[in-house]
């Protein structure tokens, strides 16, 4: 029996397991040809793209309800460590017990993770990078109201204003203030965005910047452009500059590196980190290792780079599973293909922004925005459940349209 072994429980892993499934039975293989199996620290595929959103602790779904009815194997565990010439992965378990795992093909897809600040305060930061910290920042975002009254007890300081610092800012907006007015009513709510860049959504290129900032004023959300925290208490963010903001709630946004665990490769790194992957996405110089999703600097359409993103990730497991499968039994790789590049950034209560290309042209604006944003976050990016030829069908869709 040849062994697939695929670390992480994200997008790009829960997808490279299927299409391994998949690419085995389209390959006529007996079912003891070939074995998957799935390690990961969590019991669940969390939703990520919508952890800034109210409720976060139910944005996810269970991994058994899609790996168990396909016949991929779990292991409960964190990877401490991976051998490439050995082929072998070594991992804690649930109860502390170590393990070692061996592989033919190893898929590397344990995504990527907020880089968290270090200045005086740091601890008082939030984030909703995983969904523990997600689900911490709604927590305290609903003890609120029972804080003694200052004048930054309805403050939130988002901290960077790129794609997640937009998202998180605009969705603090209205979160907010319905905790406020269903409490309190009276007390003023405010929610201030700082960035070093002079500009909103600097990744994002000046295309939709009208839009957002259209958005941020409507909300009243304010801008400290140019500037970075300097400390924070649990009452107030003293920026760069010395202004000082009283405040009882600070997010942190600002930059992402894929998984420490791409150190364990030695193959080539960009500065986030992430392996460098060929079209099949086999991580260049290391034999029997592909990396997918937050991990791998794949090539896309027109000379860019696949971004860190829901988008890239599930296309990439799916090729990344098919390719491990159809490596081990013969058949024939598939070279890496992503859809054409689009962007979907919630505004909260003042819509959303769809643009098309990597230019980012305005194709949706508002409702019809929001409308798709919707259906992006809750319904398409979901798997199926339960059924196995709903899953192995879906494995076989290597388009997001």
């Amino acid at each position: 029996m040849k062994d697939v072994l695929i670390i992480g429980g994200g997008f790009a892993g829960v997808w490279s397991a299927a299409g391994a499934v998949r690419a085995a039975r389209e390959a006529g293989a007996p079912g003891d040809e070939l074995r998957v199996t799935l390690v990961s620290g969590g019991d669940d595929l969390v939703i990520r793209p919508r952890l800034y959103e109210d409720a976060p602790d139910g944005m996810r779904v269970a991994l058994d309800r899609v790996l168990g009815p396909i016949g991929v194997r779990r292991v409960t565990a964190t990877v401490t460590g991976i051998d490439t010439e050995a082929h072998t992965v070594r991992a804690l378990g649930r109860s502390g017990e170590e393990l070692e795992l061996s592989y033919d093909k190893l898929v590397l897809a344990t995504g990527s993770q907020v880089v968290r600040p270090e200045f005086p305060g740091s601890r008082e930061v939030f984030d909703v990078d995983t969904l523990s910290t997600a689900a911490a920042l709604d927590n305290h975002l609903r003890r609120l109201p029972g804080r003694s009254p200052s004048q930054g007890r309805f403050t939130a300081v988002v901290v960077g204003a790129g794609f997640t610092g937009v998202e998180i800012a605009t969705a603090l907006s209205g979160r907010l203030q319905a905790i406020a007015d269903r409490h309190l009513g009276a007390e003023d709510v405010r929610v201030v965005m700082v960035d070093r860049a002079d500009v909103v959504g600097p990744e994002l290129g000046p295309g939709p910047r009208p839009n957002i900032e259209d958005a941020l004023d409507e909300l009243k959300i304010e801008r400290r452009l140019g500037r970075t925290v300097a400390s924070v208490t649990s009452q107030d963010v003293t920026l760069s500059d010395g202004e000082v903001i009283p405040a009882a709630t600070v997010v942190w946004t600002a930059g992402m590196a894929a998984s420490p665990l791409t150190a364990q490769i030695p193959g080539e790194r960009d500065r986030f980190g992430r392996l460098t992957v060929d079209e099949h996405l086999r991580v260049v110089g290391v034999p029997d290792v592909y990396a997918a999703g937050d991990t791998a600097l794949a090539a896309v359409e027109d000379g860019h780079s696949a971004t860190q993103s829901c988008q890239h990730a599930l296309p990439m497991g799916k090729f990344a599973g098919h390719n491990v499968a159809a490596d081990l039994l013969g058949a024939a790789p598939l070279p890496f293909t992503a859809d054409p590049y689009v962007t979907c950034l919630d505004l909260g209560p003042a819509g959303a922004v769809f643009t098309q290309g990597w230019d980012r042209r305005i194709a949706l604006t508002g409702e019809e925005a929001k409308t798709l944003k919707h259906n992006i976050n809750a319904l398409w990016i979901y798997p199926p459940t339960d059924d196995p030829e709903q899953i192995l069908d879906q494995a076989g869709r290597f388009s997001n349209g």
